[in-house]
């Protein structure tokens, strides 16, 4: 029974990635390449697992794809400080933890990757609002149907499952495969974005910090 339940749960992954839109994918990369040459800063959020898919997120942009020939990403993930996360759901509501943290730093050409399962976390959609009216980007990650993220943000990049838990997982696929194509692109090794699936990955072994 254990194998059989492995086994579909393998499955279930194969047939999202297959299934997901790579056309929507080089445009986020696209967006992702252009606001960090530009000097603009990139902004995450997310709940519980797409918590933790932002700050390892900003993580591997910030550090794994820094080159000597690469921009420097500024990139802030708004569910890093905890403490003033805390202040402002004790003294507001939490649909607020991330609109205003961002408030005071959003800029005009700047990007928030807002993530969430279901595109529904009011949180999540606070902050797209907030970064909407202060003229930036926004780019969402779900799954399902898109939930209402879908509607709110300019770029939607939908994982094709109905399965939170592999919704989580491929989203952190997807960051990895975004900062990899970045960095590549950015060792100069190719002159565009390369398309996916005709390029081999490179080895983790030997890439520092993996």
């Amino acid at each position: 029974m254990w194998t059989q339940w492995i086994e579909e749960y393998f499955d279930g992954i194969h047939r999202a990635l297959t299934a997901l839109p790579h056309d929507t994918l080089l445009q986020v990369i696209a967006q992702i390449e252009t606001t960090a040459r530009d000097g603009h800063t990139i902004f995450l959020c997310g709940n519980g697992g797409s918590a933790a898919t932002a700050s390892h997120f900003a993580c591997d942009l910030a550090k794994g794809t820094r080159r000597p020939s690469a921009p420097m990403v500024r990139v802030v993930a708004l569910t890093d400080n905890i403490p003033l996360l805390t202040a402002w759901a004790n003294d507001t509501e939490y649909r607020y933890v991330f609109a205003e943290q961002l408030r005071p730093l959003v800029r005009p050409g700047d990007l928030l990757i807002a993530i969430s399962g279901s595109g529904n976390s009011p949180n999540v959609l606070e902050a797209v609002r907030v970064a909407r009216e202060a003229g930036a980007f926004t780019i969402g990650l779900t799954g399902f149907q898109g939930g209402k993220l879908r509607e709110l943000v300019d770029l939607c990049l939908i994982v094709p499952n109905t399965c939170m838990e592999q919704i989580e997982d491929i989203h952190l696929i997807l960051q990895h495969t975004i900062t990899t194509v970045l960095r590549r692109t950015w060792e100069n090794t190719w002159t565009a974005v390369p398309i996916l699936h005709e390029e081999p990955l490179p080895d983790a072994r030997r890439v520092p910090g993996s």
